[in-house]
């Protein structure tokens, strides 16, 4: 087993315990040291507290491990960026009513915003110029989905 899956076996229960999610575990080793980074998202954002809380948790977990060997290291929890793919369908259920460009695995794209979703689909609205339409794309047929940054959204939100 790789030492980044060791990492996250140990660590997930500990993070699940606090109402969160691993979502992900990364080992960078730059000469005689690690650089773990755990990330680590809720069903909503999390703030400085929540990641200072979950950063504790997984700490005191790491510094008795013996999977880490001698080897020192340096931990450091974060959260999903907003470029982050989106893959489950908390994911999506998270970014209701944002902005999101799917392309789905035929290569079409559709850009919309999230209305609602399910386990197996996502809900959007499109506006072109002609219309609005409701898209429901089933997320088995979603290569990659992202978040659109909006810096002037017309409706205010």
């Amino acid at each position: 087993m790789a030492l980044t899956d060791s990492i996250a076996e140990l660590i997930e229960p500990a993070v699940t315990a606090q109402g969160f999610y691993l979502e992900e575990v990364q080992l960078v080793s730059p000469g005689k040291h690690r650089i773990v980074t755990c990330i680590v998202d809720g069903e909503i954002s999390l703030n400085l507290d929540q990641v200072t809380a979950v950063s504790r948790a997984i700490s005191e977990l790491l510094d008795e491990a013996p999977i880490m060997g001698d080897t020192p290291f340096t931990l450091e929890v974060t959260s999903p960026g907003v470029d982050r793919p989106l893959t489950k369908p908390r994911h999506f259920a998270k970014n209701v009513d944002r902005l999101l460009k799917i392309t789905k695995t035929d290569g079409e794209v559709v850009t919309g915003r999230i209305t609602s979703n399910t386990e197996s689909e996502v809900v959007l609205i499109v506006v072109s110029k002609k219309e609005t339409t409701e898209v429901t794309v089933a997320i088995s047929d979603i290569k990659r989905a992202v978040v659109e940054i909006e810096f002037n959204r017309k409706d205010g939100k």
